[in-house]
């Protein structure tokens, strides 16, 4: 990913972004789905997304801004058809807030650097952390790293 300042981001193509953006300027540069999740909150279908079954090492980056979020080596098969994790990169990265939509209580996960909506995360993850971090793939941009 390229080097960016603080109140900067990175594209998918490379593109730097100053943030924050207006809602209009996501509109330009996301896709529509991309922009349903990530700034409206919504949420992919199950099994439809394109890193739900991924195994390739590297790191998966916020699509909107290019904040590392997951280690691939997090990643876990958690059988909801999303890409799932037990931890982030670091807690500097994603953040979290309570969500009663759809008459339950969740915990949201957004990336702190621009606010995208992530997922949601669980307390029924495997160890070592007992958490499930479950991601739209939609969200997230993986770089790929040569195998470890």
């Amino acid at each position: 990913m390229a080097d960016v300042a603080p109140g900067e981001g990175v594209l998918p193509d490379g593109t730097k972004i100053s943030l924050p953006m207006s809602e209009d300027q996501w509109r330009q540069v996301l896709t529509p789905e991309q922009f349903q999740v990530c700034r409206k909150h919504g949420t992919e279908r199950a099994f439809t997304g394109e890193y739900w079954d991924e195994k390739s090492p590297g790191v998966y980056n916020c699509v909107c801004c290019g904040n590392p979020l997951f280690d691939a080596r997090t990643k876990f098969d958690s059988g909801t058809g999303w890409p799932s994790f037990y931890e982030p990169v670091s807690t500097e990265n994603v953040g979290t807030h309570e969500d009663r939509s759809w008459f339950m209580r969740r915990t949201e996960v957004h990336c702190k650097k621009c606010g995208a909506h992530l997922g949601h995360v669980f307390d029924d993850g495997p160890a070592p952390t007992g958490q499930r971090y479950c991601m739209n793939s939609v969200a997230l941009r993986l770089e790929k790293k040569p195998g470890r």
